[in-house]
């Protein structure tokens, strides 16, 4: 690597190197992130502190599919479950999972606490 360093006061205070070298130190930087990433997330999944999904639930997920739906789903749940953890009738929950009604604050903090996962997750 070649790099010229520049001084003030008799201490480096510039270094200056060619571009193709930096964006080889650019390019190693973000790797090296996205590995420190990958071994923070893979710790978290490894504690319980992270939960992963098929990619058939985020792929349903992400072409608009209902989360409330998907995460029962995935976790195995049956509508009367959740429903009678949330205090509601099989056809009110039915209709959440459609798209016909909306859930009170109340009712979707039930669903969530059910499913065990956070409001956030249930963004209908």
């Amino acid at each position: 690597m070649s790099v010229q360093v520049i001084e003030h006061n008799g201490k480096p205070e510039y270094a200056v190197l060619p571009y193709d070298e930096y964006l080889q130190l650019v390019e190693q930087a973000e790797l090296l992130q996205d590995i420190r990433d990958f071994d923070r997330i893979k710790e978290a999944v490894e504690n319980g502190d992270e939960e992963t999904l098929p990619a058939e639930v985020a792929y349903s997920l992400l072409d608009g599919g209902n989360p409330g739906r998907m995460w029962r789903v995935y976790k195995g749940l049956s509508q009367a479950e959740v429903a009678k953890a949330a205090g509601i009738s099989i056809p009110y929950l039915s209709q959440i999972e459609t798209g016909r009604r909306k859930p009170s604050l109340r009712v979707l903090s039930a669903i969530a606490s059910r499913l065990g996962v956070t409001l956030d997750d249930l963004a209908y």
